[in-house]
């Protein structure tokens, strides 16, 4: 019996192709909707997390000054001092790297390039996961003597030398000339827009010689041992600082301890929540697909009662003209959310490849939303599908 019914649905569907293809519309694009959202949602949680994640492994990195909007309170700069005793009294950490930076314009022949300077020792390099794509690091006997020899990130090496292989050249850093030793593999743009790949980086040594003049340190990053929580590190680094910088037990710190982790966590928790509110916003078409279906399903009834009519007139229970519309209505949406869930995955790929996200399809929210579909289908057709097993044969034979 529902074989036929669903036969009959088909056939009276096809009577009005267009009709029945503008009624869907609303489905398909709420389903779509739905679905693509979520993905790239997904996707944009996850470059987040890597992003993270590629600035090192349970890191946590420690300025001077407290940051204030977008700006950065004053505060005396950390010593090496400071970053030695991180490392020597604290069990918890692995690792210690501090580091200076400065922004100066690079010069290779007659290009130049604004970029960020770093001076640093090769933990910086471990802690940061940074890998050589050509070349060497620093030697100890480079670090110890301050030569003048540097590292090149990716876009660096782009602005001033293109397609060129510059190890063995020499750039004008400032006004300090020094020899390129070795080129960073790329790691891209962050999802908040930051090159990670527009610095050059120089021995610790050389760069408060020939370039601060002074042995300020600008940042520390410190790597937790394995098993052990950042926010416990994070604890301990801020109360030496405090002992250090001679901070009283009623004065706020003047330097901040950032645990990415944390950060992470907290950008990732956005995302879904704003994820959530995009896919709820978007189920609201769906709804609106659905009051469509239930309007032009009135609509049917009324067109089809001396149809009905006869069919009541023969024998035909009301419950059979119930099932018939009523997997009308079913069909119809079906049909859209199968069309609704192909536009979702092109316009999810296109828009993944846009936004440079991963594309991570979640089988989950595809059932989900086709199963919305399908119950939009049921609650929507059934009004029209009673009011048609309802009409009185004789009335329903006398319509014109």
């Amino acid at each position: 019996m529902i074989g036929n019914a669903c036969v009959l649905a088909v056939r009276a569907i096809r009577r009005n192709l267009l009709r029945s293809s503008l009624t869907v519309l609303g489905v398909v694009i709420g389903v779509a909707a739905v679905i693509t959202m979520v993905t790239i949602g997904q996707g944009a949680t996850a470059r987040v997390t890597a992003d993270i994640a590629r600035l090192g492994a349970n890191l946590l990195i420690v300025r001077p000054g407290q940051r204030v909007g977008m700006q950065r309170t004053e505060a005396a700069q950390f010593r090496l001092a400071d970053a030695e005793a991180i490392a020597r009294e604290l069990s918890s950490v692995a690792k210690v790297a501090p580091s200076a930076s400065r922004p100066l314009a690079t010069i290779a022949g007659n290009q130049s390039w604004l970029t960020t300077v770093y001076g640093i020792d090769n933990r910086y390099l471990e802690i940061g996961t940074w890998e050589l794509a050509a070349g060497r690091g620093f030697h100890p006997s480079e670090m110890r003597s301050g030569r003048a020899v540097c590292l090149l990130g990716e876009t660096v090496r782009k602005e001033l030398f293109g397609g060129r292989n510059p190890l063995g050249d020499s750039v004008r850093i400032g006004k300090v000339a020094c020899r390129v030793i070795g080129l960073m593999l790329a790691k891209g743009q962050t999802t908040t827009g930051m090159d990670q790949d527009d610095m050059v980086l120089m021995p610790m040594r050389t760069f408060w010689r020939r370039i601060s003049g002074n042995q300020d340190i600008t940042s520390i990053q410190v790597s937790a041992r394995d098993g052990i929580p950042t926010a416990r590190v994070q604890r301990e680094v801020t109360q030496l600082l405090r002992e250090r910088r001679h901070i009283a037990a009623s004065e706020d710190d003047d330097f901040s301890v950032m645990d990415l982790q944390e950060i992470a966590r907290t950008l990732a928790g956005t995302t879904q929540v704003l994820t959530g509110l995009l896919g709820a916003v978007a189920a609201v078409s769906l709804i609106v697909g659905g009051i469509g279906i239930m309007n032009i399903m009135l609509v049917s009834v009324t067109e089809r009662t001396r149809e009905i009519g006869i069919r009541l007139a023969v024998g035909a229970l009301a419950r059979d003209v119930l099932l018939q519309f009523l997997i009308e209505a079913v069909v119809l949406s079906a049909f859209g959310g199968l069309l609704g869930v192909v536009l979702a995955l092109a316009l999810a790929s296109m828009l993944a490849q846009a936004l440079n996200v991963p594309l991570i399809l979640d089988p989950g929210v595809i059932v989900l939303a086709l199963a919305f579909a399908f119950a939009i289908g049921i609650v929507f057709g059934y009004f029209p599908a009673r009011r048609a097993a309802r009409l009185d044969p004789i009335v329903a034979l006398r319509y014109e």
